[in-house]
């Protein structure tokens, strides 16, 4: 598999609410540089874990609508749009937010990640 075709893949996955899927795309020594609307943060493997599984407690259904994505040796960069179906109401899709991402991709798995967002 091409690092873009595991990126893809990650993003069509439901690994961003479930977090046994996240496994199996994390490298063990994964560090994701997340800028977003309240700041900085940095995730490591169990905060990424953890964020998964907090987020499948809150959404039934995850979907990643990617519009751009370009590739150059290991390195992938992906622009999408988060949508999510809520508990408490699981027949209505919200646009959740924006993101931008940048991934580099080590032993077939997610390695290093770059990410903005912005909420809808």
């Amino acid at each position: 598999m091409t690092a873009k075709e595991l990126v893809q893949s990650f993003y069509k996955s439901d690994a961003l609410i479930d977090s046994a899927v996240l496994k199996e795309y994390l490298h063990a020594d994964i560090l994701v540089d997340w800028n977003n609307s309240t700041g900085f943060v940095q995730l490591n493997y169990d905060a990424l874990i953890n964020l998964s599984e907090e987020l499948g407690r809150a959404f039934v259904r995850s979907k990643i609508r990617i519009s751009h994505i370009i590739e150059e040796n290991d390195m992938i960069t992906v622009r999408y749009s988060h949508f999510v179906k809520t508990i408490e109401n699981p027949r209505e899709e919200m646009l959740m937010a924006h993101f931008i991402s940048i991934w580099q991709i080590k032993d077939n798995k997610l390695f290093r990640g770059h990410q903005m967002s912005q909420l809808a």
